[in-house]
């Protein structure tokens, strides 16, 4: 039952991820993609459905897994290296001790995630320039994007989330998400049925006020009520109306007189 459980979850796993890749034209021929591994479920899954992607494609692409140790406490990557190894897939596992950076820098009951991404983000831009990768993948799910427009609607006041391909700031890396069009649900069991050998995340796990965790709950009470709001709340993020909103640098709204005018002396 388990074997076939897992044959179905991972063809729809593929399939949802084949589709992301395409649609978003995320990966090209002879494209060499750094996969983040943290050995959280999230890039276990898609370190396992990029290879099985690579291994169909007759190597169109190559990967490799890199781990950044932030030699947080309890941290122990045996069992991922295991698992790369049993996998045969490339790999590097970096230590960088940037947990007692976030620790000193971030006041207690604060969040940690900021400054620990951006500093996560900093070395793992570096070790793709150095050594000539052309794509760096990240394990963020449908759930992510969703959860993520809504903490930025709710906290920030701005309609942002996170694209499934992005060109970073210094022009220098294009960062793809090909998981955007997977549930969350489904991976976690998907991992669960192959028993990744997962590293937990101590420092921010830690914490019980993260805002992320208030919008996952608002979004799983809102779809008891009606399964497809996370669905729609995603294709929200491919469906912008600039007309019906505010933002005056998306829509001319000073100018609308003058739109109407030239109308009417064409129709006369």
């Amino acid at each position: 039952m388990s074997e076939t459980k897992i044959n179905r979850l991972e063809k729809k796993l593929l399939h949802y991820t084949g589709k992301a890749i395409a649609d978003y034209n995320m990966i090209q021929r002879g494209d060499r993609v750094m996969v983040c591994l943290s050995g959280g479920k999230d890039s276990y899954t898609l370190l396992k459905i990029l290879n099985q992607l690579r291994i169909n494609s007759q190597n169109k692409f190559s990967i490799f897994a890199f781990t950044l140790d932030q030699s947080q406490p309890g941290w122990d990557d045996s069992g991922l290296r295991n698992w790369l190894n049993d996998h045969r897939i490339q790999y590097e596992i970096m230590n960088q001790d940037t947990y007692s950076i976030v620790k000193e820098k971030v006041e207690e009951g604060k969040t940690y995630c900021g400054l620990c991404s951006r500093l996560r983000r900093g070395i793992i831009y570096n070790y793709a320039s150095e050594n000539g990768f052309t794509k760096i993948a990240l394990g963020h799910h449908r759930d992510d994007l969703i959860e993520t427009l809504l903490m930025s609607i709710l906290y920030n006041g701005e309609v942002r989330s996170m694209p499934p391909k992005l060109l970073s700031d210094d022009k220098r890396h294009i960062v793809i998400r090909p998981m955007v069009y997977c549930q969350e649900r489904d991976i976690a069991t998907y991992a669960k049925l192959l028993q990744f050998p997962i590293i937990p995340c101590n420092l921010c796990g830690s914490q019980d006020n993260l805002k992320r965790v208030l919008v996952k709950k608002l979004i799983a009470e809102l779809a008891q009520e009606n399964k497809n709001v996370p669905s729609n709340i995603l294709h929200a993020l491919q469906a912008l109306k600039p007309s019906q909103l505010m933002d005056r640098k998306m829509w001319n709204f000073i100018d609308l007189e003058k739109e109407r005018e030239d109308i009417e002396q064409l129709v006369l």
